[in-house]
């Protein structure tokens, strides 16, 4: 049957969105009506998300984000947190990210800093950005200490160098637990 092997040359090429989609245009007679072009698009349409969503899932367990499922969407504007919502929602357009400008975000303990960050690198990696979360203190005394120790040390320079958003927490905390002893 001729539509068994589009089906698996779509799946050789590694299109499993268009196949996915062929495969469900076959039960549904009111899409006969369509011509080629119109269902040419819809099969293209579905790869593209397809393709879109499994990268965006990459992206985001690429990042390692502490709160995984923060989002600017959720940003509770109304607390005395003293956020402003135009310049939250400014940032989360990401223009400071492909200018590759530095974001510091500053304030007292337990006022969300690090659920803000979270959300943002989330929004970065929704606009296909490359976003890496790492606690500082663990990256001095763990992450760099063991890729010395195993020779990887410049493989992960260039890993940290090439992301687009880096996210460093904890920052200026636990000085003393810092580098070996």
């Amino acid at each position: 049957m001729l539509i068994e092997q589009t089906l698996a040359i779509l799946h050789a090429l590694k299109l499993p969105g268009m196949a996915t989609a062929l495969d469900e245009q076959r039960g549904q007679p009111d899409l006969s009506a369509l011509s080629f072009d119109e269902r040419l698009a819809l099969l293209l349409e579905r790869e593209q998300s397809v393709r879109h969503d499994r990268r965006l899932t990459r992206l985001l367990q690429l990042a390692r984000l502490r709160y995984s499922s923060a989002c600017i969407e959720d940003v509770n504007f109304r607390s005395t947190r003293g956020l402003e919502k135009s310049r939250v929602l400014q940032l989360a357009g990401g223009d400071w990210i492909r200018q590759h400008q530095t974001l510091l975000v500053v304030g007292p303990t337990g006022t969300g800093k690090s659920w803000l960050a979270c959300a943002l690198g989330h929004m970065a990696c929704r606009q296909g950005h490359t976003v890496r979360y790492v606690r500082l203190p663990r990256l001095l005394s763990e992450e760099l200490v063991h890729a010395r120790a195993d020779g990887t040390y410049g493989k992960l320079m260039q890993t940290l160098a090439k992301t687009d958003l880096l996210l460093l927490d904890d920052w200026g905390l636990a000085t003393d637990r810092l580098g070996p002893k």
